[in-house]
């Protein structure tokens, strides 16, 4: 079975030119929405970090990343980011920004890997968020209602596309069914952890998925996570219902951030205390840096999303092998 689906009978609304003016389009209305409703300020961001740093996003704990030496620094080698979620939490201590406001920036990773499918490729953007907090604000209300201010931004973007573009009849809803990871499994037990998300988000077409990376009463998890960022008990993935391909689609990964229990507890959970010998972990056992919430919005998907396409290849350049091209001949052009 081919790994690339082609709905039937499936053309893209809009052609390659459109698509480049809509892709900007969308990334325009999206930031204006995003800073207004989160309170962010644009930074700069590293593409790769020091390999002994501690920085780089370990996600689910087997991924590899690029590594390069350099020269220059004796033979130190660096390793291309596959997300910010530990050096934004550090720029916001060095940027010295206070409770209430926060930075976004624009983050380009390689996922070498990354099964390669409709919704998965090699290159990923998106945009990365971070807010400093306060010790009170460490609660799901808090995090609910701040799931609710991204959607309502995803919302307006998607409203303002649509007028400018009417042919494209996407339509966000706005109203997020919040669920636990746990609630899920009871749920649909007899389901893996993908098919309880598109059983569940076809009935509710914008869902939030909280508490993942803990076990679950089946003794699986429902989604891996690096120990050291997320709160496992606050933090959550934030879904939409993708008709053209009949799923549903991660367009978030987001949550609050470890505090020193948090953390030493999960790194004890995951085997990963060996990782308190890095700087960033020592600051957050030192309670150094910031209480913080943040996460990462994938900007292609978003754009896949909104436009209605079919594939992630046609909203992003990227590498794709042989069997992705054959199955796409035809029917969908990648970039």
């Amino acid at each position: 079975m081919t790994k690339t689906i082609v709905p039937k009978g499936y053309v893209s609304t809009l052609g390659n030119y459109e698509t480049q003016t809509a892709i900007g389009f969308i990334k325009r209305c999206f930031e204006e929405a995003l800073t207004g409703s989160l309170k962010l300020k644009r930074v700069s961001a590293p593409l790769f970090v020091a390999r002994n740093s501690g920085l780089n996003d370990d996600l689910s704990g087997v991924e590899r990343p690029v590594r390069f030496d350099i020269p220059a620094l004796d033979g130190d080698e660096g390793e291309v980011v596959h997300s910010l979620a530990k050096w934004k939490r550090m720029a916001l201590h060095d940027y010295d920004f206070r409770v209430g406001n926060g930075l976004y920036t624009d983050m380009n990773a390689i996922r070498r890997d990354e099964e390669l499918d409709n919704l998965h490729s090699i290159y990923v953007d998106q945009w990365d968020w971070e807010r400093v907090i306060t010790a009170e604000q460490r609660t799901d209300t808090y995090l609910k209602e701040t799931v609710k201010g991204l959607v309502n931004a995803i919302a307006e973007t998607s409203s303002r596309l649509h007028t400018k573009y009417p042919d494209v009849n996407v339509t966000i809803d706005p109203r997020v069914s919040f669920v636990t990871s746990q609630e899920l499994e009871d749920l649909y037990p007899t389901l893996t952890a993908k098919e309880r998300e598109n059983a569940y988000v076809k009935e509710h077409p914008t869902t939030f998925i909280t508490q993942i990376g803990d076990v679950l009463n089946s003794g699986e998890r429902h989604d891996g996570r690096a120990p050291d960022y997320d709160d496992w008990s606050l933090n959550g993935d934030l879904l939409f219902w993708h008709e053209p391909l009949q799923c549903a689609m991660e367009l978030s990964s987001m949550g609050i951030r470890v505090d020193r229990d948090a953390m030493l507890r999960q790194l004890e959970l995951a085997n990963a205390t060996d990782r308190l010998e890095y700087t960033f972990h020592k600051m957050i056992v030192d309670e150094k840096l910031p209480l913080t919430i943040g996460g990462g919005i994938g900007q292609s998907r978003m754009c896949m999303l909104l436009l209605g396409k079919a594939h992630i290849g046609e909203v992003q350049v990227s590498l794709w092998d042989e069997e992705t091209r054959n199955a796409c001949a035809g029917s969908i052009e990648l970039l």
